[in-house]
């Protein structure tokens, strides 16, 4: 690894440390080249901003030190380029363990940065598609004959039925899907079995989420006339979705069909698997489900992550609030 400490504008008292610094990432912690190399980049660009504030030792950098660099990096006004509020977030924690470890190594009696924090980040909300535009995007992917549109069809039915992340779905198992109540017979009075699919999701973390009938009957058309179809090229896999020589379907096919699909319906706007979860949490909560239950379907830890996506909805949530706060209208 080339010294690349050594900088005239630098003094010995930043050289050495953030010399050792980096050593210790790309030894001790086994680092890559490149993310060491994004380490360097940064703190040599911080070590200069210390180095024009006066400060000639890393035991005499201060707090306000540390924070007039947040502002430099957001404006560039050092001459480099100004960064985003997540770009700086990221150069900001390259600042804090390189202080963190000259603390741990006797260098310095305390950490400045530790109280410093990262701009806001601007929350990007999520971009859900029309309860119309679902609708052709589905029609879309079944269009054709033979398995693969079959496939094609119950994949995207079942991503916005359960609102599952792509890799919970093509992880499936056909035993992973069930119809409860199928084993009772059904006079045609009696109600039709429910469809369930446990998904496997972070954390191992599993749960049960309901499947709509439009999904369950594409379920049924793949796995009555689709799969074995697919299973008969393959070495046999439990698996629910495969692809044409009988494997297990991958995230990345799973993406190409989704993009097919799209382009077929017209629909010009960019679509992703996550396109589908969130029109799922979306169109849920637009038709007035509590979100409590929309974090259980979606499997989020916290409440705050799927609130979210009620952000997306003012509309409804206007209407709601005048049809039923008692001081809302007069």
């Amino acid at each position: 690894m080339p010294d690349t400490a050594h900088d005239p504008g630098l003094a010995p008292g930043l050289q050495a440390p953030l010399r050792d610094y980096l050593a210790h990432l790309g030894v001790e912690r086994g680092l890559s080249g490149n993310t060491v190399s994004a380490y360097r980049r940064d703190l040599t660009r911080y070590a200069r901003h210390l180095a024009a504030v006066g400060r000639s030792r890393i035991e005499d950098v201060a707090e306000a030190d540390v924070t007039a660099y947040v502002s430099v990096l957001r404006q560039g006004s050092d001459g480099g380029t100004p960064l985003s509020a997540s770009s700086t977030a990221r150069a900001l924690a390259a600042v804090r363990g390189w202080h963190r470890f000259a603390q741990a190594e006797g260098l310095a009696a305390a950490d400045p940065s530790a109280d410093v924090h990262a701009p806001q980040q601007l929350r990007r909300l999520p971009h859900a598609l029309s309860v119309d535009d679902v609708a052709r995007l589905l029609t879309a992917a079944g269009s054709g004959e033979g398995p693969v549109p079959l496939r094609d069809r119950a994949l995207l039915e079942l991503l916005y039925s359960t609102g599952g992340r792509i890799s919970e779905v093509v992880g499936l198992d056909v035993d992973a899907v069930g119809w409860l109540g199928r084993e009772e017979e059904h006079d045609g009075t009696a109600p039709s079995p429910h469809a369930v699919v446990r998904l496997l999701g972070k954390g191992s973390k599993e749960r049960v989420v309901p499947v709509g009938s439009y999904a369950r009957a594409a379920l049924d058309a793949y796995l009555v006339r689709g799969r074995p179809g697919l299973a008969a090229a393959g070495r046999g896999t439990p698996a629910l979705f495969l692809n044409t020589r009988g494997a297990r379907l991958s995230r990345q096919s799973a993406w190409a069909v989704l993009r097919r699909a799209a382009e077929r319906a017209g629909i010009a706007e960019p679509v992703s698997p996550h396109t589908l979860r969130h029109s799922f949490a979306t169109h849920l909560l637009a038709g007035g489900a509590d979100v409590r239950v929309v974090q259980e379907l979606l499997g989020h830890a916290s409440v705050t992550t799927t609130q979210i996506y009620t952000m997306v909805t003012p509309e409804a949530l206007r209407e709601v609030y005048a049809a039923t706060h008692p001081r809302a209208l007069g």
